[in-house]
């Protein structure tokens, strides 16, 4: 099965919206043996959508259009495949009734334009959206499908999940492959390449593919088999060989998040913590909060950029300050014990540094950082290089200091 996807709206052209829905939709299709061939992104006209439909129907099996069909006269998607497949509106009464549902639910009268996005075209089977108001359209011509969505990205992944995936499966051939990923964090790409050069030597000579995919603070590591689950005992092996050889940096595997991995630790341990933030400016509490249920652990944060803030809420003092600068050994070291103990916390984590673009000198160039963690019995830090460019390393930070205390929660040396 060839599939086309076309994205459809000016904000994706000019670079205003991410194309967050044909990365998610790929992914998706990869692991259930739908080939996606093309993605196209197109203005929102009538003549943009007519061209790239009839070019997509020249080459795939199947389209999904993503967008164009909210209830403003900029929408037009639904107007545009009326006239392609030579079809007219009808108002859809089961839609109908959901779409008051959805605005009654919500305490909210409904306007005509609300009530016009139950007027569905008569030629397509409707794909009900239950989390929103913009239903889905599937249309078939000559054994071939389009299939129309709206293109909020949580409106789409329902509608995919809830009717699209099977139906396809259903009416194609679609053989998914295989594949398992680890996810790492403080070891660069052609570092871990070369720690794991002869595992990766017999993962090819198993005709299993390996990739590395990297980003800022982290990496995935990807094992692929073509053989659906055929090698599925072999992949596992791999892994594990990997994970036992790296727990330092190994931290989970597919979809596990690190915040998310630390959190079931500290709950385990029935730890608490606190943090002490300079150049990470409260990113480092923000990413240990947005795991739900984080309020079992999470006792609280002081962003402390000032020296008089530091001294006064962590305890530095400022004599040391002064000789040492705040991005310093043992500058870092009382954040995180001043944290420790005004916070009442376990484990107090502490990040000083120049995240840039300007700030930095000779001797601590911009992306030095030092990240400090007070434990019940310790205190430790380390000193890290990661760069020039600021939100990297806001984000490299923040992933490095919660395995850092990842490896101290689970007493990883």
């Amino acid at each position: 099965m060839r599939i086309e996807l076309v994205s459809i709206g000016d904000e994706l052209l000019i670079g205003q919206t991410v194309n967050t829905n044909a990365s998610w939709m790929g992914a998706e299709f990869s692991l259930r043996g739908g080939n996606v061939v093309y993605t196209t992104v197109i203005q929102d006209t009538e003549k943009a959508i007519i061209d790239a439909v009839n070019y997509a129907f020249s080459r795939v099996d199947v389209i999904i259009l993503t967008g164009g069909l909210g209830p403003t006269k900029d929408d037009i998607t639904k107007y545009t495949l009326c006239k392609y497949f030579n079809t007219e509106l009808e108002i859809n009464t089961d839609v109908l009734e959901h779409v008051k549902s959805f605005f009654t639910a919500r305490g909210r009268g409904m306007l005509e334009v609300n009530t016009q996005q139950a007027a569905l075209p008569k030629a397509a089977s409707i794909l009900k959206n239950e989390v929103g108001t913009a239903s889905g359209m599937w249309f078939e011509r000559d054994g071939k499908v389009l299939i129309s969505l709206p293109g909020v990205p949580y409106e789409m992944k329902h509608l995919m999940n809830r009717w699209v995936f099977d139906r396809l499966a259903d009416q194609f051939s679609m053989t998914a492959i295989y594949h398992q990923t680890l996810q790492i964090q403080g070891l660069g790409e052609s570092f871990l390449a070369e720690r794991i050069k002869d595992i990766e030597d017999e993962i090819r000579a198993s005709d299993i593919s390996l990739a590395y995919l990297p980003s800022p603070g982290q990496l995935r590591l990807r094992i692929t088999s073509e053989a659906n689950r055929e090698n599925e005992q072999k992949i596992e092996q791999f892994m594990a060989q990997i994970e036992n050889r790296l727990p330092r940096y190994v931290y989970g595997r597919a979809k596990d998040r690190l915040n998310e991995v630390v959190g079931k630790l500290l709950l385990d341990k029935k730890a608490t913590v606190g943090t002490i933030e300079s150049c990470t400016g409260g990113a480092l509490a923000s990413e240990i909060v947005a795991v739900p249920g984080s309020s079992a652990y999470f006792e609280g944060s002081f962003v402390t950029y000032s020296y008089d803030l530091k001294s006064s809420l962590a305890g530095v003092k400022m004599e040391d300050i002064q000789k040492f600068g705040a991005v310093s050994e043992e500058v870092v070291i009382q954040m995180a014990l001043g944290g420790q103990k005004t916070l009442g916390v376990d484990y107090c984590l502490a990040a000083s540094g120049i995240a840039g673009p300007g700030g930095g000198t000779l001797e601590k160039p911009v992306g030095t950082v030092w990240i400090a963690i007070a434990t019940p019995n310790k205190v430790i830090a380390q000193k890290f290089l990661f760069g020039e460019h600021r939100e990297r390393n806001i984000r490299k930070t923040v992933l490095t200091a919660l395995n850092l205390l990842r490896c101290e929660l689970l007493e990883i040396r």
